[in-house]
């Protein structure tokens, strides 16, 4: 009798605990709040003085980024935990393109901060140019074509929010 429990027992631990890691797997915990990091200070007055001396007009972020929203869109604006997909354009300040996607899905809580706090701007079928100082970007992590500490524009059609 008590090896027919502990067998029963031991199966029940078993089952418990493939179905605990199943469902904290499938559970991804998002924060829905908006993403709050600021950039250091240096790093805005140097995107700043980009913006300033190839007299760009976009609206500057109190966390430190500019825009320049080509097409609002229409509908519901995603949010940090939302899955997005877009056509987008990544470049250097001297033009360089180091990066492109077209028909792209992503969890926008997965990306560079500057995208999880510039995407949610817009809505499906809007546009936005994003630049992003360095620690809204990668930092001072070189990436295949972007040096350390760049500032980076980004060019992002938002088509859905999955």
């Amino acid at each position: 009798m008590i090896r027919v429990l502990l067998q029963y027992g031991l199966l029940s631990l078993t089952t418990l605990c493939l179905l605990g890691s199943c469902q904290s797997a499938d559970q991804t915990p998002c924060e829905s709040a908006a993403v709050a990091i600021k950039a250091p200070d240096a790093e805005i007055a140097s995107l700043k003085q980009f913006i300033d001396t190839n007299n760009i007009k976009a609206t500057a972020d109190e966390r430190g980024f500019y825009y320049k929203i080509q097409k609002p869109g229409s509908g519901d604006k995603p949010s940090v935990c939302s899955n997005v997909t877009v056509n987008y354009k990544g470049q250097l300040t001297n033009g360089t393109s180091f990066d492109s996607g077209e028909d792209v899905s992503f969890g926008l809580n997965q990306l560079i901060l500057g995208w999880q706090e510039g995407i949610p701007l817009i809505a499906p079928g809007g546009s936005i140019t994003l630049y992003l100082p360095p620690s809204l970007a990668y930092g001072d992590q070189e990436q295949p074509g972007i040096p350390a500490n760049s500032i980076l524009v980004f060019q992002i059609d938002l088509l859905k929010v999955n």
